[in-house]
C-alpha cells in the first residue's frame, strides 16, 4: 500500500478507526516519534493526549536494547478522535511496561494500538489498559505480542478491561499472541463490563452520595493502569477531570 494512502477498514489496525477524522490530518498531521533506550539504561515516559487537539494521531517507534527498561504511562482523552500506536522491539533481557487509560464520552473515538516484538531471549513486557466510555463513545485496544524464533524465556502479559457507563457506548479489544519460540510464558485477558452493582450498593448504603460512590469506583478502576508509577497524581488528576465530564 502506498505510504501516503489513507488506511481502510481492510487493515485490521484501522478497523475501528474514525477514518473521516483521520482524513483531516493524514498524513502530514500524524506525529511520529522514535524512542531508543540504550543497553542497561532505564527510561520513564508520560503522555497525556487531551482534548486540546480534536483529532490526534501519534505513532511511536520504540527500541529497548539489551538489559534496558522503558516505563510508558499514557492517558488518552481525545475530544473527537485520538489514536496512539506503539511499535516496540525488545532486546535480550529488556523490559517494557505500559500503563494506559482511556476516557471518552459523546461520540469520541479513542484507540491504542500496540505491537511488542520480543526479538531476543529473556525479555519481559507488561501491558495494562483500562477504558471508561459513556454516551456513544468508542474505545479500542488492539495489542499484538510477537515472540521471535529463538526468543526463549520470554515473559509477556496483557490485561485489558473496559467499562461502559451507557449501553450505547462501544468497546473493542483484541489482544493477540504470535509465538515462534517454545520456552515462553505469555498471557492475555480482555473484559468489557459495567459498574459493579454490588460495590456501588455497598458504598451508597454506607452514606456515600451516589455520584461520589460512582466516581470512587471509576477512579479505582483506572488506577490499575498506573500502579507503581512515580507520578500518579498528574495522570489521576487528568483522568478524574475527564470522568467528571462524562459520568
Amino acid at each position: 500500500m502506498n505510504a501516503l494512502a489513507l488506511p481502510t477498514r481492510r487493515d485490521e489496525a484501522w478497523r475501528y478507526s474514525d477514518l473521516d477524522a483521520l482524513a483531516e490530518v493524514w498524513p502530514s498531521g500524524v506525529v511520529t516519534e522514535t524512542i531508543a533506550v540504550p543497553a542497561g539504561e532505564s527510561l520513564a515516559r508520560t503522555l497525556v493526549a487531551d482534548a486540546a487537539q480534536p483529532v490526534s494521531v501519534r505513532d511511536f517507534v520504540i527500541s529497548i536494547a539489551d538489559g534496558a527498561r522503558l516505563d510508558f504511562h499514557m492517558l488518552n482523552l481525545g475530544a473527537r478522535y485520538g489514536r496512539i500506536a506503539l511499535d516496540v522491539t525488545l532486546g535480550e533481557g529488556a523490559h517494557f511496561e505500559l500503563g494506559a487509560a482511556q476516557v471518552a464520552g459523546g461520540k469520541a473515538t479513542l484507540e491504542i494500538v500496540t505491537r511488542v516484538r520480543h526479538a531476543a531471549p529473556g525479555a519481559t513486557s507488561r501491558q495494562t489498559v483500562r477504558t471508561v466510555l459513556a454516551q456513544q463513545a468508542t474505545g479500542t485496544y488492539l495489542g499484538q505480542i510477537v515472540v521471535d524464533r529463538g526468543a526463549q524465556k520470554t515473559d509477556a502479559e496483557q490485561s485489558v478491561k473496559a467499562m461502559l457507563l451507557d449501553r450505547t457506548a462501544t468497546a473493542n479489544a483484541k489482544p493477540e499472541l504470535e509465538i515462534y519460540a517454545d520456552d515462553v510464558k505469555c498471557a492475555h485477558g480482555a473484559t468489557v463490563g459495567e459498574l459493579d452493582a454490588t460495590q456501588y450498593f455497598y458504598l451508597t448504603s454506607r452514606g456515600l452520595p451516589p455520584a461520589e460512590a460512582k466516581r470512587l469506583l471509576l477512579q479505582a478502576f483506572l488506577a490499575d493502569a498506573f500502579v507503581n508509577f512515580a507520578d500518579t497524581e498528574t495522570l489521576e488528576a487528568a483522568a478524574l477531570a475527564a470522568l467528571e465530564q462524562i459520568a
